[in-house]
């Protein structure tokens, strides 16, 4: 007692100290001593906060646990290197990309993307490109048509489909998507007059159109006729073309070279190996109303190495072809039966189909009929010539009068719009 009166007593004098509650054992038990009364309570002993989890507890985020490929350990969102001593080592990903691959795992579902900054839709394009995701066919052509909407000639602007029927067979709506092209080589393709792609080159989307190449396409009169329809009457259309090939459509006559008249923009034209009947008359005609002159040299222009595939959507394409070429592998195993079944004699022997190069040598014997725009015109010509040929003026004169005669009489038959001219001019 005299001990806890004493503890007490200076707890007491001491008092402006906060020590705290102060811990007493006495017979084996704990006591507390209360600064403010001075007297000792028995009390429990305080046990250890207790622990929920253990140290080497870990806590996993789970999203979309319906799904079952959700409950896979994810380490897509890591990036694993090595260091100098070989011990494998990883870090996160940023946020920006984590964020733009879950966006291009389900690109379909974007509504619009007009208004959206263009560099990050390039890479938004790419990571959906590395996917695959273009190469699907329904979802594949949504995604793509809001690219196309939304950035135009950025998602291509250039496109070669030189001796690629299939490609244009399996991607015919994707490739009918694109928008603001100024190149388009559509060569070997033997598309014909009634392809759904050529009535698509007289649509508004392709309005920017400056160079296009339709060499060996089987074309002939009315393919032409009814891709200039819109020009010739609407104003619409190709009105921006400037170089033009079509060689090697032997279908093509004097009458289909009319056609071409209404583009009068054209600064490179190429009609070797056309089924041509006056060959010097369609050289004046073009020299006279759309000012293209016959050259003797083979011009750059056709050399078919200036067109290629540029733009966001090159390797989508190159997706394509690759699909393309995948599903023909085996044919290849087949080719090669029916060549062994052809050698023992047991099937009859079928032709190839004819390339574009095997129709070279037909417009090397026609002679080279591609034309280009003297810029200066005249401008080498004398001042004085009027009194040396005077009556060589007369006669120039009655020319003139002559063939602005027949430019009359063929504007009135081309007026003379048909059936499948007001078709396709009643779609606009």
């Amino acid at each position: 007692q005299s001990w806890s009166r004493g503890m007490s007593y200076c707890l007491h004098s001491e008092s402006h100290l906060d020590t705290g509650p102060i811990y007493v054992r006495e017979n084996g038990k704990l006591h507390v001593v209360n600064p403010g009364a001075g007297s000792i309570q028995n009390v429990t002993p305080k046990t250890r906060p207790f622990s929920l989890f253990s140290r080497s507890f870990s806590v996993e985020l789970c999203m979309n646990r319906e799904d079952d490929r959700a409950r896979r350990q994810r380490t897509d969102h890591f990036i694993f290197t090595y260091t100098k001593e070989g011990n494998l080592r990883y870090s996160a990903k940023s946020l920006f990309s984590l964020v733009l691959g879950y966006i291009s795992d389900n690109v379909d579902h974007i509504d619009s993307l007009i208004g959206f900054p263009e560099q990050i839709a390039e890479k938004l394009f790419s990571a959906a490109e590395a996917r695959q995701k273009f190469t699907e066919p329904v979802t594949g052509l949504r995604a793509l048509q809001k690219f196309t909407e939304a950035y135009g000639s950025l998602v291509l602007c250039s496109l070669c489909l030189r001796n690629r029927y299939l490609v244009i067979s399996e991607k015919l709506e994707e490739i009918k998507s694109f928008r603001e092209l100024t190149c388009l080589d559509l060569s070997c393709c033997k598309l014909g007059d009634e392809h759904e792609l050529l009535e698509h080159l007289t649509k508004e989307a392709l309005s920017s159109v400056k160079r296009l190449l339709l060499k060996d396409n089987s074309l002939s009169d009315a393919g032409l006729r009814r891709m200039t329809a819109p020009v010739r009457v609407l104003k619409k259309g190709l009105e921006n073309l400037l170089v033009l090939d079509l060689s090697c459509n032997p279908k093509i006559t004097d009458v289909g070279i009319g056609y071409l008249l209404s583009f009068k923009k054209l600064n490179c034209l190429d009609i070797s190996g056309t089924g041509l009947k006056d060959v010097n008359a369609v050289i004046k005609r073009l020299q006279m109303q759309i000012g293209l002159v016959h050259s003797k040299v083979p011009l750059k222009e056709f050399d078919h190495s200036n067109c290629k595939t540029e733009g966001w959507a090159e390797q989508t394409v190159l997706q394509w072809e690759q699909a393309v070429m995948e599903a023909m592998k085996p044919q290849d195993n087949l080719r090669s039966r029916a060549a062994a079944l052809r050698f023992y004699g047991k099937t009859h022997r079928i032709e190839e189909v004819v390339k574009c190069t095997l129709v070279e040598p037909e417009t090397k014997a026609s002679g080279n009929l591609q034309f280009y725009k003297d810029k200066v015109q005249n401008c080498h010509l004398p001042l004085k010539k009027e009194v040396a040929g005077s009556h060589e003026l007369k006669n120039s004169k009655k020319r003139g009068l002559a063939e602005q005669e027949r430019e009359r009489t063929s504007k009135q038959k081309h007026l003379c719009l048909a059936v499948e001219d007001w078709d396709l001019l009643n779609t606009y």
